[in-house]
């Protein structure tokens, strides 16, 4: 901003993005006694939060709890930001609980153990919106087709900040953060249709609570060796809160960690998501084996079988055995791979499903029975394994060796080459087959600004970005394994810390 020229508004924090993490960044520090104005460039609230299962993750143990994350982290985050995350924990129930009398929402817990059998994982736990009395999801979020308690969860949070004097915006971006000239955020430049490109102070502090960059194939590129990446579910998450903090000389963490699995691509290329195959639950190694069976096997472009398709959290992880390039060709072997079930494994349950939060897409509901899939073409039909070769473009013999290879992994129920949970394993033997192209899927990144145990943005010395904070996915503490629903607990724990903190810095006005 020019010498000398006033802002054209004034507030004492500015949250950016209106998801989970800014939700409650901007209830906290209206409740620390902020004057707020929370900023959503998309049309409706929810971010990708909407789009969530709901359950935040919780610990019945302060010390196993931070084991664990410390395990799961592998030295990629510092112990008194896990810490921070831990003490967060414990004090989340009871918050939460406080925030729910808004609407007289149900909680419920629901015990489930950390993803990874690390000391500590049997003290994890969920906490989930089960009920708001009144509230149908369908029709207070038909943006959105998401799942129940995640919309519970916003519901919980958009009333929470209805509630209160908080000015929000929607369809209003933050192009660009405003420093003082020793480097501290003042402001930042807010444009939408109605006013145009304005200046705003945030006198006390900026929260950026906006996201990752999922929705951002340039970035993608930059940070990823997999490619294409789809984005699953949310196209509002393009990296802004990123590249604004990196103008004021923040540092960067976990840029190459996004959580993100396998699935279909749409044949309309205007359904802008990818469609990650059907949900299978979590299991722990050496602790608790799934009895889910999966119906499908992948194999690569040859025909060859090369990954353990249920992986413990494969919805995270599942696209990292895909994660190959063989620098003779510039190829990664791996993309597309193909899924392939026979006529029971395509008629056992839908083999996809769409969660996604965006008011301009046609929703798309996959078919019970598959059918409707293979008249689009996501998946194609073979009678023989010589046709379903034909349609991979693999050489017959090969594919037919690797089916007979799994069956009879089935049979004898032990996969010895990839070690896949005996009970999720199914023959393949009975035509007619169907195969689909599959494709990595990102359904929200973790890398972004760094940040310390008081969500501080921090530059590449260490040192705090006065009044710049952070909450959410736009620069998460995870940075190796995630723990599922993680990243909500994440959301409340960071946008609580934050609004805090920004609350109670000093108005750089009184400087």
């Amino acid at each position: 901003m020019e010498p000398g020229r006033e802002f054209d508004q004034h507030f004492d924090v500015v949250v950016v993005g209106y998801g989970f993490a800014g939700a409650v960044a901007a209830i906290s520090a209206h409740d620390h006694g902020a004057k707020v104005l929370l900023l959503e460039k998309m049309p409706d609230p929810g971010g990708i939060s909407v789009c969530a299962g709901g359950g935040l993750r919780l610990s019945t143990d302060r010390a196993a709890a931070f084991e664990y994350l410390k395990a799961t982290n592998a030295g990629t985050t510092p112990d008194d930001v896990i810490a921070a995350f831990v003490d967060g924990m414990f004090e989340l129930e009871a918050y939460v609980q406080d925030l729910a009398k808004i609407n007289d929402a149900k909680l419920i817990r629901q015990e489930r153990a950390g993803n990874y059998p690390f000391p500590g994982f049997e003290s994890m736990y969920f906490l989930e919106v089960d009920e708001v009395p009144g509230f149908d999801r369908v029709t207070g979020y038909p943006h959105a087709r998401s799942l129940r308690n995640g919309t519970n969860m916003m519901k919980v949070l958009e009333d929470n900040v209805a509630a209160r004097d908080i000015e929000v915006r929607f369809s209003t971006s933050a192009e660009r953060l405003i420093s003082s000239g020793d480097g501290s955020v003042v402001g930042l430049w807010t444009n939408n249709d109605a006013e145009g490109r304005v200046s705003v102070a945030a006198e006390r502090g900026v929260i950026l609570a906006c996201g990752g960059f999922e929705a951002n194939a340039d970035l993608q590129r930059q940070y990823w060796q997999l490619n294409p990446v789809m984005t699953a579910a949310f196209r509002g998450n393009t990296g802004d809160g990123l590249r604004m903090a990196q103008d004021v000389g923040a540092d960067l963490w976990h840029m190459w960690h996004f959580h993100g699995s396998y699935g279909f691509r749409h044949p309309d290329p205007s359904f802008p998501f990818g469609i990650r195959t059907k949900r299978l639950p979590d299991w722990v190694p050496e602790h608790s084996e799934t009895d889910a069976p999966m119906s499908w096997i992948l194999v690569d472009g040859e025909g060859r079988r090369f990954m353990n398709e249920y992986q413990p959290y494969f919805q995270d992880t599942g696209h990292r055995a895909l994660d190959v390039m063989n620098p003779d060709t510039q190829k990664q072997p791996y993309i597309p791979c193909y899924l392939i079930v026979d006529d029971p494994g395509r008629a056992m349950y839908p083999l996809g499903g769409v969660v996604f939060n965006d008011r301009d897409v046609e929703p798309y509901e996959w078919s019970r029975d598959n059918l409707k899939e293979v008249e689009l073409g996501i998946l194609r039909k073979a009678d023989t394994i010589n046709e379903l070769a034909q349609l991979i473009g693999c050489a017959p013999d090969r594919l037919e060796s690797s089916i007979g290879r799994w069956n009879a992994a089935c049979t004898a129920g032990d996969d010895g080459d990839f070690q896949r949970p005996s009970k999720s394993m199914t023959p393949i033997t009975t035509p007619p087959y169907f195969v689909g192209e599959i494709w990595p899927v990102v359904s929200n990144t973790q890398g972004g600004p760094v940040h310390d145990p008081r969500q501080r943005v921090l530059n590449s010395y260490g040192e705090p970005i006065h009044r710049l904070y952070e909450a959410g996915e736009v620069g998460s503490i995870w940075g190796h394994l995630y723990l599922s629903g993680a990243n909500l607990s994440e959301c409340f724990i960071g946008g609580r810390i934050a609004g805090k903190e920004a609350a109670e810095s000093a108005s750089w006005r009184a400087a």
